[in-house]
């Protein structure tokens, strides 16, 4: 899967939101960097005002070790070899930024969790050579979760499965059912120890993106980015007030499902539609709707 953050707008995988409002979304696309966000050069751009730089180009790994959504309710050597790799020719081509999720191949018979394939492709590729890879990884609010010290707990998992002592990005992947005010005060306390480099949320609204933002800034930690479901067929962070606060703000904006989960890389066609639960979405006629001139 494809991640792209581009002054300030980016793409990665996550949950599968799809949006409703489909005529709409073959329009034009309009200026999507978020111009709150500092580029550092030509290759890299900064993560909001945290001083983070990651490449424009990066990978998500939703699918790595998934047996709920992606690859066909199966994981085998062949799965592996592919992710492998993509990861090795991603680095090749200059992309090494990687986001990954404590719940992405977790729990699951026949998964393996992604951020230990992570872990394991980053520890390889630097066995052979001295490469520099930013990890951006997720806490999953589950209603069980209380206060800012499951955050904390749930990072070192993460930690620990990557293989390394810090990353740079930790999200909240999705707002919580409550607890969000204490899983905010988590973020910053991971910040302030050293355990991560930037704080983000995903899947945050306009309302709870300023929320987030004001509660962080009295910690004196900034709010990097939001990361959100955002592609040419799903525009809604336009319209919904999100792109905009993230612009006011300084918030990098990064957008999952970029490629609309490989509707638009024309590899689908209505003839030949995505398998597993991807064809219940992305159906031969809303293909056909896409490939619409």
């Amino acid at each position: 899967m494809a991640l792209q953050v581009a002054g300030g707008a980016g793409c990665c995988g996550c949950l599968p939101l799809l949006g409703q409002r489909r005529t709409a979304a073959f329009r034009p696309p309009r200026a999507v960097a978020s111009e709150g966000a500092a580029v550092e050069d030509g290759s890299k751009v900064m993560l909001g005002g945290s001083g983070v730089a990651v490449t424009k180009l990066g990978i998500g790994a939703w699918s790595w070790g998934d047996t709920t959504y992606w690859n066909d309710f199966e994981w085998d050597d062949r799965k592996l070899k592919d992710a492998k790799g993509a990861f090795d020719a991603s680095v090749d081509s200059g992309i090494t930024f990687f986001d990954t999720a404590e719940v992405y191949g977790a729990g699951v018979s026949g998964a393996i969790n992604s951020e230990s394939l992570l872990g394991r492709f980053i520890k390889e590729r630097k066995e052979k050579e001295g490469v520099e890879v930013a990890i951006a990884t997720k806490f999953a609010a589950l209603p069980w979760r209380f206060g800012k010290g499951s955050v904390i707990s749930a990072l070192k998992g993460s930690l620990s499965r990557l293989g390394v002592s810090s990353v740079e990005s930790y999200q909240l992947h999705w707002p919580g059912i409550w607890g969000n005010e204490g899983y905010l005060d988590g973020l910053a306390d991971a910040y302030e120890q050293g355990l991560v480099k930037s704080v983000g949320v995903s899947n945050y609204s306009e309302k709870r993106l300023r929320d987030a933002h004001e509660r962080l800034k009295k910690r004196g930690v900034p709010l990097a980015s939001n990361q959100v479901n955002y592609s040419l067929i799903y525009r809604n962070p336009e319209e919904n007030g999100v792109k905009a606060a993230c612009d006011e703000l300084g918030i990098t904006l990064i957008a999952y499902s970029p490629i609309a989960q490989g509707a638009l890389t024309g590899k689908y066609t209505p003839a030949n539609p995505p398998t597993g639960p991807r064809g219940r979405i992305y159906t031969s006629d809303f293909l056909s709707k896409v490939a619409a001139p």
